[in-house]
């Protein structure tokens, strides 16, 4: 998995790539966690190509951190697959999701 930083106006896009999973979610809740404090945070999953419900978790955890802290985040990008599975999950209605960075960062502008 790989963690990539893009600042954007007006925002902080975080691209991730790869996989979610049990042996990589604790690394990317490090990672994103860190970050929640940005006002306009984006997650580009482009090019996740699987997410574990230890990712899901991971995700879970950040949309809570970012919303006690006052912030705004989005999920974008997301593979037909890694959004069927935040779908089966019930948890595509609790993000904001955009086809791609640009699109999340107007919306939570």
């Amino acid at each position: 998995m790989e963690i990539r930083d893009d600042r954007r106006e007006p925002g902080l896009v975080v691209a991730v790539s790869g996989r979610v999973d049990s042996n990589s979610a604790g690394e990317l809740e490090a990672a994103l966690l860190a970050r929640a404090g940005e006002p306009r945070l984006v997650v580009d999953l482009g090019a996740v190509e699987y997410v574990s419900s230890a990712g899901l978790r991971v995700f879970l955890m950040l949309a809570k951190k970012c919303k006690a802290g006052g912030g705004k985040m989005a999920l974008c990008g997301l593979a037909p697959g890694v959004k069927q599975v935040f779908d089966l999950a019930g948890f595509t209605p609790l993000f904001t999701v955009e086809p791609d960075a640009a699109a999340a960062l107007a919306r939570l502008a």
